[in-house]
């Protein structure tokens, strides 16, 4: 019932323009989900951009998200580079771990989802994007902003539409056909027969609290 109710609130999401923020502990799949809301929206013929803000260097981030013209800083590429936001322009650009993301690059995001509009670093030019904006975090964002380390202002302007993913433990019942499905797979990428899970085998499963969720799951299988 926990992700039948994820699913309608996926399909809720994709029918709208709206910016989405999906919340979920570490492992439960929030790529996953915001492809679903990408592909089950008017924009799936368009680019799904991906970009995880918390493995990418403070320095590189604004010109990851926006590009840079010719000369902008040293190092940079004559011909310059378009941004992540350009790349995804008629589609979706999905930021995981936006909890991450320093003060004055989130004053630029919120610039960017207010005016539709981006420059790269180096640039006195204006671009406008096309561009649905969906972002995941692990993290509590209100505690972030009480220790002020995130805008409020910011979070109102991404959580317009909220999806939020149970944790596995929430959803136990999902436990044993999600590791039947994941042995099917990886024998097939094995080439060689899956271990059949025993009684005992299952119970164990079951009773087990799953702190990585569905990732740590399909670790286990891997490793069985």
């Amino acid at each position: 019932k926990a992700i039948l109710r994820l699913k309608a609130a996926i399909l809720k999401a994709a029918g709208t323009n709206a910016t989405v923020l999906i919340q979920g502990e570490s492992g439960t799949g929030k790529e996953l989900i915001a492809q679903a809301v990408h592909d089950n929206s008017p924009r799936h013929t368009g680019p799904f951009v991906a970009i995880n803000c918390g493995a990418i260097p403070e320095s590189l981030m604004e010109s990851e998200l926006f590009g840079y013209e010719s000369g902008a800083f040293s190092g940079a590429s004559q011909d310059g580079k378009p941004g992540l936001f350009e790349l995804a322009h008629h589609g979706t650009i999905f930021l995981d771990e936006i909890g991450e993301i320093s003060c004055p690059l989130q004053a630029k995001l919120l610039r960017v989802l207010q005016e539709r509009e981006i420059r790269r670093i180096g640039s006195t030019a204006v671009i406008p994007v096309d561009v649905r904006v969906i972002a995941a975090t692990n993290i509590d964002i209100k505690r972030r902003i009480d220790q002020g380390n995130f805008r409020n202002d910011l979070l109102y302007r991404l959580n317009t539409f909220e999806v939020q993913i149970p944790p596995l433990r929430e959803h136990p019942e999902d436990i044993l056909p999600l590791a039947q499905r994941f042995l099917r797979q990886l024998s097939e990428e094995m080439g060689q027969e899956g271990p059949k899970l025993t009684s005992e085998a299952v119970a164990l499963l079951q009773k087990y609290d799953w702190p990585g969720n569905v990732r740590e799951l399909r670790n286990v299988c891997e490793r069985l």
